[in-house]
């Protein structure tokens, strides 16, 4: 049987596992499982609960939360009787939330505690379409999304047959979600997204990972996000348990406590991971310092292909038993694939972690399209190709326009911008066709390799086009960078500003003995600029001459999605970036007597 509506997830896990842990969450240092039957009683009341409230297929209702079972409670219930849910990143900024809240009509909002419930409660009351405001921790003083179950338990007798009409009334072209995009280059913008969007998804990708019922896999990407959405769908529909992480510094200890066999994550993440293991790397010393730095650089060659020699494959096998079989017991011991999305992934990353024997494997895809367009995967001979997206999901119709933007056909295609219809015929021509706004280009006619976004990439005053994405993906893999922004639109150059990671630098600072009060002082030493020097001449030879970065600029604050530079899917706010550096690209970008007259642009920190 094919299951069209998202809520028909839960009848599969009552019929097919009952009394399996479908979702699980720690408790004051426990976990606690809630079975199949669990969660569907506990949905169905929600349902019950709005029914007897007013609340009508079409309402809306908002949540901020961060990932929990109760999330997926009220998302099915909501689903159930037609009411669109509408999540929010708890990360944003009260500007925003007041923008949504307003753009979307929410009658009702749903917090995950008492410090969202004080910051969001004075915005919901300016909202007048906002009748109530629960939490889904408890208080004694704040109203309780338990209310609502509690008034459909006691309404469920009478409301059990309404229920069963409304649910069979639901089509599978209703909109079940709006997500707001993350906005990294101005007001977001509403995606409609219906039951058919996230099942031909969840389908699409269901045969390609190697997941059984009762497998354990770890989530920790916001549930707000549609990638971690559609694979919390996914894990359903195969009848996997999945673990809630505490937050994002308990990802390790969690995965290791449950042994998890699968998570999804963002390039970020795994570079945080990286570097972590680096900097361990680093405080080894002698044989053991050795072998692991060269077990690193052995497995950034490794080759899927098959084609490594039998010099490598000994010497692979080595580091294998001494240095990677200690990434697997930190992993839980049980991993057996990572898939990666939201933004470009190093291939010297998937090398190097499919080196270690942990599949990493790269994926594609937007909100727009529910979102995965392409990825990566095992199941099948020659469906893998490191340094690409993958090739186009079976159910998804993939072509490159004579500008290389990649277009997209097919039924996990947005329904349209809500109450945007001009942004809507904009994104989606007559033909059915949605324009990503990315430019890539196909592979062997299979393998879709992404070059940058479009609306990013920009023109020196040479005229000459510049993908700023692929050369920051080039610097940060180095080990003394964190993060960079490529820019010089209408410069002669290109430029960047980079962010140390301080935590190797630390490490490299103390072993050569200098002194430094704090980062920004660090960052000014001769030594720790010379060094940066060299390592962006280095990057410099494996770029194009007119892409080669003449300037760059070492910076010391962090970049983070809580103070905004970052998204919250952790892309890089170019514009938030540009003004709050624009003292460092004047700079960058100023001239001395004797050099030539600069581009056509004076520098806007608003562009």
């Amino acid at each position: 049987m094919k299951y069209t509506r998202t809520f028909d997830l839960l009848q599969k896990l009552r019929k097919e596992h009952p009394k399996m842990p479908a979702l699980a969450a720690k408790r004051e240092g426990q976990w606690i499982h809630f079975t199949s039957e669990d969660y569907s009683r506990t949905a169905k009341r929600f349902s019950y609960g709005l029914m007897s409230m007013g609340f009508k297929k079409g309402d809306k209702i908002a949540t901020v939360s961060n990932n929990r079972p109760e999330w997926n409670m009220v998302d099915m219930g909501m689903a159930m009787v037609g009411v669109v849910h509408v999540p929010i990143y708890p990360t944003i900024s009260d500007e925003e939330f007041e923008f949504i809240l307003t753009h979307c009509d929410a009658k009702a909002l749903i917090v995950s505690d008492s410090s969202l419930y004080n910051k969001l409660k004075p915005i919901a009351d300016k909202i007048k379409k906002i009748e109530l405001v629960y939490t889904f921790n408890f208080y004694e003083k704040i109203p309780h999304w338990g209310e609502v179950t509690k008034i459909g338990e006691q309404n469920r007798v009478v409301k059990k047959e309404e229920l069963k009409t409304l649910t069979n009334s639901i089509s599978p072209d209703d909109v079940v979600s709006i997500i707001y995009t993350s906005g990294t280059t101005g007001l977001p913008k509403g995606v409609e997204l219906t039951h058919r969007n996230f099942m031909s998804n969840v389908y699409g990708c269901s045969t390609y990972f190697p997941l059984s019922p009762g497998d354990r896999v770890l989530s920790f990407l916001p549930l707000c996000h549609v990638f971690e959405r559609m694979v919390n769908y996914l894990f359903q529909s195969l009848g996997c348990t999945i673990y809630y992480a505490e937050n994002l510094g308990t990802i390790s200890q969690n995965m290791v406590e449950i042994k998890a066999n699968a998570f999804v994550t963002v390039p970020r993440v795994i570079e945080k991971i990286y570097d972590k293991i680096v900097s361990k790397g680093e405080h080894l010393s002698g044989i053991k310092r050795k072998l692991f730095f060269e077990s690193l650089k052995l497995g950034e060659k490794y080759s899927l292909t098959g084609k490594n020699n039998p010099w490598y494959s000994l010497r692979l096998f080595f580091a294998r038993k001494l240095v990677f079989s200690k990434w697997h017991t930190a992993f839980g011991g049980e991993l057996r694939f990572v898939v990666s999305g939201g933004a470009a992934l190093q291939p010297r990353l998937s090398r190097l972690f499919f080196a270690a024997g942990i599949p990493l494997q790269e994926g594609y895809g937007l909100t727009e399209t529910s979102p995965v367009i392409a990825v990566n995967h095992l199941s099948k001979p020659n469906c893998l190709r490191i340094g690409t997206v993958g090739p186009a999901l079976a159910n998804v119709e993939v072509k490159i326009d004579d500008e290389g933007e990649i277009l997209v056909k097919g039924d996990s295609v947005m329904k349209g911008y809500y109450k945007d219809e001009e942004a809507t015929k904009q994104a989606i021509d007559e033909e059915r066709w949605f324009h990503t706004g990315d430019v890539g280009r196909m592979v062997d006619e299979k393998f879709i390799q992404i070059t940058d976004r479009k609306k990013e990439m920009f023109k020196t005053s040479s005229g000459k086009y510049i993908a700023p994405q692929s050369i920051e993906n080039v610097l940060k893999e180095s080990f003394f960078i964190e993060q960079a922004m490529v820019v010089g639109e209408n410069e002669k150059f290109a430029s960047a500003l980079i962010l140390p990671n301080f935590e190797y630098l630390h490490i490299w600072a103390i072993d050569r003995k200098l002194h430094f009060r704090d980062n920004s002082e660090l960052i000014t030493l001769p030594e720790v600029q010379k060094e940066f020097l060299k390592e962006v001449d280095a990057i410099n030879k494996t770029l194009g001459s007119h892409e080669q970065l003449k300037r760059f600029k070492l910076v010391h604050e962090s970049w983070d999605s809580s103070t905004g530079e970052l998204s919250p899917t952790l892309k890089l706010k170019r514009r938030v970036l540009y003004q709050k550096y624009a003292k460092q690209l004047r700079e960058i970008y100023s001239y001395g007597e004797n050099e030539e007259n600069r581009g056509t642009h004076k520098f806007n920190p608003d562009n």
